[in-house]
């Protein structure tokens, strides 16, 4: 090699080597800075974070606990109510009219129609067994009746009451 051609590579490596002293600074500053910084965590994520590591469950021990469980059945309770179809109405015609009627004013599905014709055969029966049908669903070769008229939400005194308006207002 010519003499030229090593002075450049002394140069050139000195370059390189100031170079990658000055990044190697650089990251160190970076992560320095960075490690004296405050996180901020999301709202979210922290319940998020707080609902994922809560207990699944309590111990109920002595009067304190039997307290706490009842505070807790009662609540199950209430949540319980509040899913219930209609506000838990027991008035048959507002059932009727916002979930009955689109199989029992057509005959979708075999449903009798507010007729007392269509209802003959099925009034025989008994009360028994048409509250039984209603509540449990029915399948049958005049038609179909899905339980609780297709709404799980509804409780069996509502569906009860329902029928029972049904049968009431026959033409």
């Amino acid at each position: 090699m010519r003499n030229y051609d090593l002075e450049f590579l002394k140069k050139f490596s000195m370059v390189i080597g100031f170079l990658a002293v000055v990044t190697l600074g650089l990251i160190l500053v970076a992560y320095f800075v960075n490690a004296s910084l405050e996180r901020d965590v999301p709202e979210a994520v922290s319940k998020r974070t707080q609902a994922r590591i809560a207990p699944v469950g309590a111990v109920y021990a002595g009067s304190t606990g039997a307290a706490n469980q009842a505070a807790a059945t009662a609540a199950a309770a209430a949540a319980a109510a509040a899913q219930v179809a209609y506000g838990g109405t027991l008035d048959g015609s507002v059932i009727f009219n916002n979930l009955c009627t689109g199989c029992h004013t057509s005959g979708a599905g075999g449903a009798p129609t507010m007729d007392a014709a269509h209802w003959a055969s099925r009034i025989p029966q008994g009360l028994d067994v048409l509250h039984k049908h209603a509540i449990e669903g029915y399948t049958g070769s005049t038609g179909v009746m899905p339980p609780k008229g297709g709404n799980p939400a509804l409780t069996d005194e509502q569906v009860v009451a329902t029928v029972d308006w049904m049968l009431d207002n026959l033409n």
